[in-house]
């Protein structure tokens, strides 16, 4: 029998119709966002990492009844609209220093890694390299190497410390 939540979902309040058995990956992908990969299916690899309340969860394991009342966010809602027309979203300074610096490659864990970093960032603006490893240690990435991740996350600290306001 399916039951009814709300969920704010990339900054979108919406009402959903799901079983109770339904994982957060499946109905996120039966609302056409698609950014969260299958993959692992058992919590390991970061490709299905989406944010609730801000903090990395995987898709994959966990059950969208628990979404319900609250903040969902996807790699589809990163990026910001621009305003007027039909002009193509501005990438977030996260996605914008991995374009930039080549981080990400096949693009497959790309999503997971981005919204663990940008979850990390709202934690912690001014992480350590250390720091940063750790907060993507469940993100497993076969291209990369993980250097140029590192980097593009450094990137984007370095971009938001020279765009932040003087206090």
């Amino acid at each position: 029998m399916a039951r009814s939540i709300r969920v704010r979902l990339n900054g979108t309040e919406r009402e959903v119709q799901i079983e109770d058995h339904v994982l957060m990956l499946e109905m996120l992908r039966g609302l056409g966002f698609v950014g969260a990969k299958i993959s692992c299916d058992a919590e390991v690899c970061g490709a299905c990492t989406v944010l609730l309340d801000g903090r990395p969860v995987s898709a994959c394991t966990t059950l969208a009844l628990e979404a319900d009342g609250r903040r969902l966010e996807t790699i589809e809602g990163l990026a910001q609209e621009k305003r007027g027309g039909a002009a193509p979203p501005k990438l977030h300074p996260l996605q914008q220093a991995f374009v930039e610096l080549g981080a990400a490659q096949c693009g497959y864990c790309t999503p997971g890694i981005l919204l663990a970093s940008l979850a990390l960032l709202e934690r912690n603006p001014r992480p350590a390299r250390d720091e940063i490893r750790r907060a993507l240690a469940g993100n497993l990435c076969r291209c990369t190497g993980y250097t140029k991740i590192l980097e593009a996350v450094e990137r984007a600290v370095s971009v938001a410390e020279e765009h932040a306001p003087c206090t």
